[in-house]
């Protein structure tokens, strides 16, 4: 049968931080990981939806220690803040999922292109300034979504913000490429440190992000085949789940990408496959420079 949220070990006195976990994805694997256990923190952008998202966790799981605090990925100012007003010594899991997808151009409150802006650039930096509680964690997990369309288009290191030309969908999977770049390079960067860095994928998952760009396009046309798409789609229970095993598995590889293991869109979690571009230690490195020059966080204990 392989593995399901029901093999999630005691998470009791750990702390974790999941984004986007108003809804889809991240609202699973919130659930699953308080199920467990874990002080949850929901970081979304919204507040009247991340209070829902904490309200239907407790109906589930009465006993669980879910809160919600607001995070505008979009908006460095309020990535700061988030860390700023975080008052945990330590966060054991931290789970970047939130996300774009294939959304119309437009900007962040910084000038980035905002599926760059929010995919990549507000993840690093939310990584970067939890980084200390992190490691004083002793044993913490870096978890972030990826995509299996990271395989349709590298980054293009170059013009990372489209400058010169935006197509969504190429963005997106720039978008996709960066975070397995990012993580790749923040495990080779935490190798003899307590920390492992690891990304997943969903394969195909019911949620609202498909349907988010057509509709903020105006595109009702769009917006229905993405719909009808869904129809063949898994739940989001289970495209939550390879995010959970990055999360939770004892024996996880730094740097590993996880997904299910039925042809990349069905199954039990497990390794799964990605471009020869995404294991580029030169790309991963001058990604990380630029992020670190756009955001101005830096992940000084890690060298």
């Amino acid at each position: 049968m392989g593995w399901t949220a029901r093999d999630i070990p005691d998470q009791s006195g750990r702390t974790a931080v999941v984004t986007g976990a108003n809804s889809g994805l991240g609202e699973v694997i919130a659930r699953e990981l308080a199920r467990r256990g874990a002080r949850v923190v929901l970081a979304c952008r919204s507040e009247e939806r991340g209070a829902a998202a904490v309200r239907r966790l407790l109906a589930e799981v009465p006993e669980a220690r879910a809160e919600f605090r607001p995070l505008d990925l979009a908006d460095l100012a309020s990535v700061r803040a988030f860390a700023a007003g975080l008052p945990y010594d330590r966060v054991d899991t931290l789970v970047n999922n939130a996300g774009l997808m294939a959304v119309p151009f437009a900007r962040t409150a910084d000038g980035f292109e905002t599926q760059f802006g929010v995919n990549h650039l507000g993840h690093f930096a939310l990584t970067g300034l939890l980084l200390d509680r992190l490691l004083a964690a002793g044993r913490a997990r870096v978890v972030t979504m990826s995509s299996m369309a990271h395989a349709m288009a590298n980054i293009d290191i170059h013009d990372l913000n489209s400058a010169h030309g935006y197509r969504s969908w190429q963005a997106y999977c720039r978008s996709k490429t960066a975070n397995l770049l990012f993580t790749h390079e923040l495990a080779r960067r935490a190798e003899g440190h307590p920390l492992t860095a690891v990304a997943a994928h969903p394969g195909y998952a019911a949620t609202e992000l498909q349907a988010k760009g057509p509709r903020l396009a105006g595109s009702r046309v769009r917006e229905r085949v993405m719909r009808l798409t869904l129809l063949v789609a898994s739940s989001a229970d289970h495209g939550a789940a390879p995010g959970l095993y990055a999360a939770t598995a004892p024996r996880v590889a730094p740097g590993a990408f996880l997904g299910p293991t039925r042809l990349g869109t069905r199954g039990a979690p497990g390794p799964a496959w990605r471009a020869p571009w995404t294991r580029h230690d030169l790309a991963a490195e001058l990604l990380w420079s630029e992020s670190e020059r756009l955001t101005a966080v830096r992940y000084g204990a890690l060298g």
